[in-house]
């Protein structure tokens, strides 16, 4: 199998109203794909965001991102009017996703939608939350609550509802019923698009390649309702947090602050969590990435309350057991195993216990060792089972990481390449021509790289706040030229399913 993809995001499509969603632009991103040879589109998680807008601290491990609703859908349903849609402000830029414009005016749309259905009588939206209720009548209730106290974190909530007592979740319940039905509506929404626009994109021969990050956020309805299945103390604050230690993208290491998981309970309920949660998100997707592998052999343990990740442990985690588990129940998954930053053995243990497909990422490849070294990440080494990237929504893009690397990684890189002649500006061409060209199954390169874009489009920077997934790709930048050029490099390194 030598086949290829491109990485982008949902939220940079392109869009008339403020984000990439499920509108007509990502179909005609999947027919891009289609068009110029590829076999995978990789995504990021689709989950709600909240505070620094970031996909791996959503507020469900279950529900989906209302911005993602294809308003026009909904314009063509009768429920909303073009010029409903025209009068709000989702901000300025094409290219520059506005998240405090799209929370404050995108939900009043949906809910002048919901006014006008009458969903409840739907026969889709009752096989929906029946189907989904497991997890839907929490999140909604949740969601409703948090409203109901100005997007306060629940860990805030009066005593009686963050505590969950039994009269107190009546009494919700019943004073938001509206609130819970509204969240239910756009829930049902999301899925119903998504649904659609995933079939469509495997008509055309291109599987999802999605996103599961291993952490859940501490403000989120899975911590709320399943308190049990995390490290929290009696008065449900966290004893530790998750991280990273120090590395080479921050010398005081990355403090995430999601919650650890209790893993002796999840043991002791045959890890029944996670099972369903795999479960769910294989249903979403064709191609699973597992963020932050390492977790699953060991996890970084920072106390809670500390100002940065220095003062961290390494503490085991249950991985294979955990995976031998999920496979008895659900049977052989595509799972893309996200094993880098300082991988052990015991994490080369697990990932080929598993079977799963590791990751190389093609920057890694030049830092200060020998480019002849033992260095995974350099092509020369890399095995069939793995998928390669350029780079990550973590990472430079090519161009600007050209820019920023020494003058002596620079010259190795022109060594490898047997190029001193390309001008620094386009050294992302042979760049992308050597991953396609090597010998790893699979090849997955974000659009900005093969757009020769500098970081002006970089979707996120690890340990920074307030500049992060905001990149939208431009219509016009999405061109038929692209496209052949695409098509050729993966024709002649034999990456290509679809012919012209």
């Amino acid at each position: 199998m030598r086949k290829s993809g491109i990485l982008l995001p949902i939220a940079s499509l392109p869009s008339q109203y403020g984000i990439g969603c499920f509108s007509k632009d990502a179909y005609e991103f999947a027919d891009f794909l289609e068009k110029s040879g590829q076999s995978f589109w990789q995504i990021l998680p689709l989950g709600p965001t909240g505070f620094g807008d970031s996909p791996y601290q959503s507020f469900s491990a279950y529900a989906g991102n209302p911005y993602f609703i294809d308003l026009e859908a909904l314009i063509e349903n009768g429920v909303l009017t073009e010029s409903e849609c025209l009068a709000v402000d989702f901000g300025n830029r094409e290219d520059v996703i506005d998240y405090e414009k799209l929370y404050v005016n995108r939900s009043k749309l949906l809910r002048l939608a919901y006014e006008r259905t009458n969903v409840e009588n739907d026969t889709g939206y009752k096989c929906f939350t029946e189907k989904n209720g497991f997890w839907l009548d929490e999140y909604a209730l949740f969601t409703a609550i948090k409203e109901h106290f100005s997007g306060q974190e629940w860990m805030s909530w009066p005593d009686e509802i963050k505590y969950r007592t039994p009269e107190a979740l009546v009494k919700y319940t019943e004073l938001l019923d509206k609130e819970i039905g509204f969240v239910k509506f756009v829930q049902y929404l999301f899925y119903e698009q998504w649904d659609k626009l995933k079939k469509y994109a495997n008509t055309k021969g291109i599987s999802i390649i999605g996103d599961i990050p291993i952490y859940v956020s501490m403000d989120s309805v899975d911590v709320w309702s399943n308190p049990k299945l995390f490290q929290l103390d009696n008065k449900l604050v966290p004893i530790a947090v998750a991280g990273c230690p120090p590395d080479g993208f921050s010398a005081e290491g990355q403090l995430w602050g999601n919650p650890l998981y209790n893993w002796d309970f999840h043991k002791a309920e045959q890890f029944s969590w996670w099972v369903s949660r795999m479960r769910h998100t294989f249903e979403l997707y064709d191609y699973v990435r597992i963020d932050h592998f390492r977790g699953f052999d060991e996890y970084y343990a920072i106390p809670y309350g500390n100002r940065n990740a220095v003062n961290g442990k390494w503490q085991k985690a249950p991985g294979e057991e955990l995976f031998k588990t999920v496979k008895a129940k659900l049977g052989n998954k595509n799972v893309i195993a996200e094993d880098l930053g300082f991988i052990t053995p015991g994490v080369k243990r697990l990932l080929a216990n598993c079977g799963f497909c590791g990751i190389k990422v093609l920057q890694f490849a030049f830092d200060h060792r020998d480019i002849d070294s033992s260095n995974d990440h350099i092509p020369h080494n890399y095995p069939e089972n793995c998928v390669v990237y350029t780079g990550t929504h973590d990472n430079h893009t090519l161009v600007s990481w050209f820019a920023a690397i020494t003058d002596s990684e620079r010259t190795s890189v022109r060594r490898y390449l047997g190029d001193f002649f390309t001008p620094d500006d386009k050294i992302y061409l042979p760049l992308l021509s050597l991953v396609m060209r090597s010998n790893a199954n699979v090849c997955i390169i974000p659009l900005q790289d093969f757009l020769g874009k500098d970081d002006s489009a970089r979707i996120n920077t690890p340990s920074t706040l307030g500049d992060n997934w905001k990149w939208r790709v431009k219509k016009e930048e999405i061109t038929k030229e692209l496209s052949n050029s695409i098509y050729n490099l993966t024709k002649s390194v034999g990456r290509l399913t679809y012919k012209k």
